[in-house]
């Protein structure tokens, strides 16, 4: 397998991005990935109960198109909160970009990012779409990767190749986030390209896993979204033999947690205002499920957060996590080691005398420039 991070796209996608004028400041907001061919596709969406949107009608259009053709994207305003109306509006972006691709509406799906409670401005996203659609081009996805971007200082990319029966498949992605970052889908967008010939089982069930061990175990503030999506696409035209289980299957599943893993720790680099990377190992555990729960107590605890950023090496916020989690855990079944809390990285290790199980997971300190970001968001 060979990894670099830059979007490469694979065999029969294209891609662009345009500035539409939902931005203010003018920057890239509307974005546009494009198959040649029906893709299956899969997705993991936001545990929230309020679901925005474009949420809504991607789910919706999933479950009665034949394949996935085109997935609309655009930043600067979630269309959350805006009931019927946005419904109707995140249709019609998919309508207008139906109309322009000579697609089905239904293989179109839409997804949106930014402020939460304000409607879409349709019109806007409609004079935007032409100039999209004409652009389109494998080299689009740097426009794209940007025209996704919110409070992030800059765009997530990874691209991966490896040998499946002899032919070369590839695997492409870009993710946005920055803020809003909690485990059960974390807070972010994430659109995953392949050329891989992989059934729906397979696909669905690596993307599960990959998601689990990646987005799922990062956390900034432990504040869920309404809009979380991590999409992976598959058109087949790698020509490989079909990916259903077995070594193949196994080898595109590493492949594919590469991917969400990189992606996700680069969510976690440039969380908002953060100084410091965090990565916490909880080991010893009696099973994953305890192990991972105690790291994300520590990881969305606000006093631990804030003695990692004052360099302050506090290992009572620790303990105290340790014991708010629920499992009765004493104080001769603990041990923790913090790595300097001087450096950028730091690595937090906490050991257990239940078990064998461990899991990991990765945070950020709390910082005034997080408030700062956050009280002027909107």
């Amino acid at each position: 397998m060979k990894k670099v991070l830059k979007a490469i796209l694979p065999a029969g996608f294209k891609a662009n991005g345009v500035a539409c004028g939902l931005k203010k400041s003018g920057k890239y907001d509307l974005a546009l990935l494009y198959s040649e061919r029906p893709s299956l596709a899969c997705a993991k969406f936001t545990t929230n109960s309020i679901l925005a949107a474009p949420l809504i009608v991607s789910k919706k259009h999933m479950a009665s198109c034949r394949g996935v053709r085109a997935v609309l994207v655009n930043s600067g305003n979630a269309n959350c909160f805006t009931g019927n109306a946005g419904i109707r509006d995140a249709e019609a972006s998919a309508r207008y970009t139906a109309e322009k691709l000579g697609v089905s509406k239904d293989s179109v799906l839409v997804n949106s990012t930014g402020v939460i409670g304000k409607r879409l401005d349709i019109q806007s996203i409609r004079r935007g779409i032409p100039d999209l659609v004409s652009g389109l081009s494998a080299e689009g996805i740097r426009l794209a990767k940007k025209a996704i971007m919110t409070t992030d200082t800059f765009p997530k990319e990874i691209s991966v190749c490896l040998n499946i029966g002899g032919r070369q498949v590839n695997i492409c992605a870009i993710a946005k986030g920055a803020g809003m970052i909690a485990p059960d889908m974390a807070t972010m967008l994430c659109f995953i390209m392949t050329d891989a010939r992989i059934s729906g089982k397979a696909l669905d069930r690596s993307l599960g896993v990959a998601v689990d061990k990646s987005f799922n175990c990062i956390s900034v503030d432990g504040c869920m979204s309404t809009n979380d999506t991590v999409l992976a696409m598959a058109n087949a035209q790698a020509g490989n033999k079909l990916i259903s289980g077995g070594k193949d299957f196994e080898d595109f599943s590493k492949a594919l947690e590469c991917v969400c893993m990189e992606l996700a720790r680069m969510v976690v680099m440039d969380a908002e205002g953060a100084t410091k990377f965090i990565q916490i190992d909880v080991l010893g555990g009696t099973n994953y499920s305890q192990a991972k729960k105690i790291a994300l107590g520590i990881a969305n605890s606000a006093l631990f957060k804030t003695a990692v950023f004052g360099e302050n090496p506090n290992f009572g916020r620790i303990v105290a996590a340790v014991g708010a989690s629920g499992f009765g855990i004493k104080e001769r079944q603990l041990k923790i080691k913090m790595s300097s809390l001087k450096r950028r990285n730091i690595k937090i290790t906490v050991r257990l005398s239940c078990g064998k199980a461990g899991a990991t997971v990765y945070t950020s300190d709390l910082t005034p420039g997080y408030i700062k970001i956050n009280a002027q968001y909107n």
